[in-house]
């Protein structure tokens, strides 16, 4: 017979936590610190709250867009699709041979990889809409300065993405080129390259939702497309214009977004 069993314990009710009273301390701590003189950056709530309140004007053009003024939209629209189009092509070209001097396995040799790897992590770190600001100051305002500081943006993504997945790859299929003779260039075509292919088109559709975005920021600076028109609209206070087009391009990148989203589950 087995022993009746003792009466059920109530479990122990779980000790108060002290994250949520922790976050709020620190939380009123760093608001405390920020409108500090000494330490602080200047933060005024006071200012703030009175910008929130002057704001509602302008929120209440943002919320009334003026769509007679797409029209004006059209021919920047197009010229920031090509704008993405034409980076995107040249872009991810110029990086797919790059990738392959950058990964372990099929670098030449280790001061080639580290030579490469240095000069990319040099691209990748110097931000889009400098490198538009070089550009517009060397060949002059329009979509061609554009699209060169677009190019460099997306070697310096493509190549870095790539050469992690060519780090990855299934080495059997390298070494029996190796064993057949297969050269190099030979090895990385027939052996590489297929086994990377589908990420190397998915990374060049990402690539080009990327464009997107980043030709509207450059823009600003002179560099052609939507940007320069929303800069324009910005300057003169015309927030029913700016509207549009900050709509124009919500719908432009979330449509580009999902085909692009339905073409990589197709191809990856």
């Amino acid at each position: 017979m087995t022993a009746a069993a003792g009466p059920s314990r109530r479990p122990a009710r779980p000790r108060p936590s002290l994250i949520v009273p922790a976050g709020i301390v620190a939380f009123l701590v760093v608001t405390w610190v920020s409108q500090s003189e000494q330490f602080g950056i200047g933060l005024d709530i006071g200012a703030l709250a009175e910008s929130i309140t002057r704001g509602a004007g302008i929120l209440g053009e943002l919320l009334s867009p003026n769509w007679e003024f797409i029209p004006n939209t059209l021919e920047p629209l197009r010229e920031t699709i090509q704008m993405a189009v034409l980076a995107s092509a040249i872009g991810c070209a110029v990086a797919l041979p790059i990738a392959f001097v950058v990964s372990r396995v099929t670098a030449p040799n280790l001061p080639t990889l580290w030579f490469g790897r240095s000069l990319l992590s040099v691209v990748r770190a110097i931000p889009d809409i400098l490198y538009a600001l070089v550009f517009v100051a060397s060949v002059g305002v329009g979509p061609l300065a554009g699209i060169a500081a677009l190019v460099f943006f997306n070697i310096g993504v493509v190549a870095k993405l790539l050469s992690e997945t060519v780090d990855g790859v299934d080495t059997g299929p390298i070494e029996v080129a190796r064993a057949a003779g297969a050269n190099r260039t030979q090895t990385v075509r027939w052996s590489v390259l297929p086994q990377v292919l589908p990420n190397y088109v998915a990374y060049s559709l990402y690539t080009f939702e990327l464009n997107i975005r980043a030709s509207t920021v450059i823009g600003i600076v002179g560099a052609g497309g939507m940007g320069n028109l929303l800069f324009t609209q910005y300057r003169f206070f015309n927030w029913s214009n700016v509207s549009v087009i900050v709509i124009e391009l919500f719908l432009l990148v979330v449509t580009i977004e999902f085909v692009s989203i339905w073409l990589r589950r197709r191809l990856v």
